[in-house]
């Protein structure tokens, strides 16, 4: 699986933990920064992430920041995004499992690096159930975007 990451200033140092851990799995990443301290704009790292999570060029993708929120926030706004922001295993279980999610945000001033991996785990080693009342409520969603979406 490649798998798109990306973290502002809040999160850079959880996602150079998550690269090692997913690397460790035999997945393949995509490291769209940040890599330091200085204080940036956490949609500059979305955008990129999102963008190939979208286009098919990554599976899936993983956002970090101080509290995940507004990571999830920018995520949500592209077509195609289906980003969960997750602090615990069971909802990285189950935001697979119901949802399909294809784009997990954290927060390291949340979570410490230990529960932030187990959830990493989870959520790539889970698949979508594919039950046919969660298809239908992700189509649902689907139909929502097209509505309201910008792009021709």
């Amino acid at each position: 699986m490649k798998i798109a990451i990306g973290a502002d200033h809040a999160g850079y140092r959880l996602k150079a933990d998550i690269i090692k851990l997913i690397e460790s799995m035999g997945h393949q990443v995509e490291d769209f920064g940040c890599h330091c301290a200085d204080s940036i704009d956490y949609p500059d790292y979305a955008l990129p992430v999102c963008e190939k999570v979208a286009g098919g060029e990554a599976d899936r993708g993983i956002l970090i920041c101080g509290t995940g929120i507004g990571m999830s926030i920018a995520a949500n706004k592209f077509p195609g995004i289906r980003c969960a922001l997750v602090h615990d295993l069971f909802s990285a279980k189950a935001t697979r499992e119901h949802n399909d999610s294809n784009v997990l945000a954290m927060g390291e001033r949340v979570i410490g690096p230990g529960l932030a991996q187990e959830i990493v785990r989870v959520w790539l080693e889970t698949e979508f159930s594919g039950n046919e009342r969660h298809a239908n409520r992700i189509n649902k969603i689907k139909q929502i975007e097209d509505k309201y979406s910008l792009h021709p």
